[in-house]
């Protein structure tokens, strides 16, 4: 079974091979090779038996798809699976099979799987993180003193620098890969309990196997099993969705600066089906698609907290696909993001541009300021306004409209009415925001 057609704009190659069947079949089996190997260790089965179990544990040769089918039937995929490897460990040493699965319950199985494709998956996802960052801090530096448009309600507003919108991007995403991070650390560990969750069918060796498992599988243990509490896959559920909407908000600034009426800015991009002369935000558009499914996905696995007793009728069982579609989705918009601000062309001459084209109306405020303590804010407002609408339909600059507005031009010095609307001079603290942004 194949979905990557389907899901070719919600993944990426290495993580559709990391949730693919052969490789969700190599963790449930490591899983169950791991716990014949510390019951062995421990006397509590036959040293041959995890020799065995250990040998047929190979997912080559496993039919995934016979296994998908039955698992319908209970309700998990261990039971077909531990039934399959039961049987090829009967045919390497048939008294060995008995000690298949020995004294585990499925969702052991399934939730340490589940772990075990989160911490590769953690690898994958923290090299984009690196090359994204590193990205980002460059661009920042490189544009430090590049100036342009603030864009507030999509409305033209006073001038920033690229270098700052940049920081910015890097802020959130430092933030919420940190938050993300610490998501990852809380919830890889190791699940462990039996059938109720107490280890009882292993009487006084119960927590000392689980020590041993979870050396066998490089995992630290839980104070308890963890069953029916999912709050740290909540946790690191919720924070996907954070980091893809902060990876979402990058792709998104950077699609409206390449409409070709702004023009700030373009990523390599992707071509048109039917219109040759276009150049799509294409990686752009799939971090979208991801940021996208993300708040879904999250809603629906916090939905599945509310479990009933030891353990969930539908709601842990709802979270294996949840949680995977939301890993893959976080990992598509990283690398789509990752990709766009490495090839990101900047343009400095059309952002003076489009700085240009507002006739200084942007610089209202700072003239508002400038005069408002002698009139009053209300009176500055107005007149400011006025002045504003006159340099929009006039297409003349607000610094010629006011020279001829003795009321305000009477309040001004020369020295201020001529850098009205001079770029640079009204910035205020961006570089400080954008060193301490790129600091924190």
């Amino acid at each position: 079974m194949s979905s990557r057609l389907l899901a070719s704009l919600g993944t990426t190659e290495e993580f559709a091979d990391l949730f693919s069947d052969s490789s969700v079949l190599a963790v449930l089996l490591a899983f169950e090779s791991a716990l014949a190997r510390a019951q062995a260790c421990l006397g509590l089965i036959p040293q041959s038996a995890a020799v065995a179990i250990s040998r047929a544990a190979v997912a080559d040769g496993f039919d995934a798809a016979a296994i998908a089918r039955e698992a319908r039937q209970s309700a998990t995929l261990a039971i077909p699976l531990v039934n399959a490897l039961a049987a090829r460990v009967r045919e390497i040493d048939a008294p060995s099979a008995r000690f298949v699965h020995w004294g585990a319950t499925s969702q052991d199985t399934i939730d340490t799987a589940m772990v075990l494709l989160l911490d590769r998956a953690q690898g994958i996802l923290a090299v984009d993180h690196a090359r994204l960052e590193q990205s980002l801090r460059a661009l920042s530096e490189r544009h430090a003193g590049t100036v342009m448009l603030a864009r507030t309600v999509l409305q033209p507003a006073p001038p920033i620098t690229f270098g700052l919108k940049v920081a910015g991007w890097y802020g959130a995403i430092h933030r919420s890969w940190s938050r993300l991070r610490g998501s990852f650390g809380e919830a890889l560990r190791l699940q462990f309990g039996g059938a109720s969750g107490t280890l009882a069918a292993y009487g006084p060796d119960g927590l000392a196997l689980a020590s041993q498992l979870a050396k066998e599988l490089h995992l630290p243990v839980s104070s308890a099993p963890w069953h029916a509490h999912r709050d740290r896959l909540a946790a690191l559920a919720a924070d996907c969705g954070i980091y893809t909407g902060a990876l979402g908000k990058i792709a998104r600034d950077i699609a409206l600066l390449m409409q070709q009426e702004v023009a700030e800015a373009a990523e390599a991009g992707g071509t048109s089906s039917a219109m040759p002369h276009k150049r799509n935000p294409s990686g752009c558009v799939v971090a979208l698609a991801a940021a996208n499914r993300t708040p879904g996905l999250v809603a629906a696995f916090l939905a599945g907290m509310v479990q009933e007793h030891e353990r969930a009728a539908g709601a842990w069982q709802a979270e294996w696909q949840t949680l995977a579609g939301l890993i893959e989705a976080t990992g598509s918009a990283l690398a789509a993001v990752a990709g766009v601000t490495d090839g990101l062309a900047v343009y400095p001459d059309r952002m003076l541009a489009n700085l240009a084209e507002t006739q200084g109306v942007i610089f209202a405020e700072k003239v508002k300021m400038l005069v408002g303590a002698s009139i009053g804010r209300e009176a500055a407002e107005a007149l400011l306004a006025d002045a504003a609408r006159e340099a929009i339909e006039s297409a003349r600059p607000l610094r010629e409209i006011l020279q001829r507005k003795s009321e305000i031009a009477s309040l001004l010095t020369a020295d201020q009415m001529e850098a009205i609307d001079r770029p640079e001079d009204y910035l205020g603290a961006a570089e400080q925001f954008r060193k301490q942004l790129l600091e924190d």
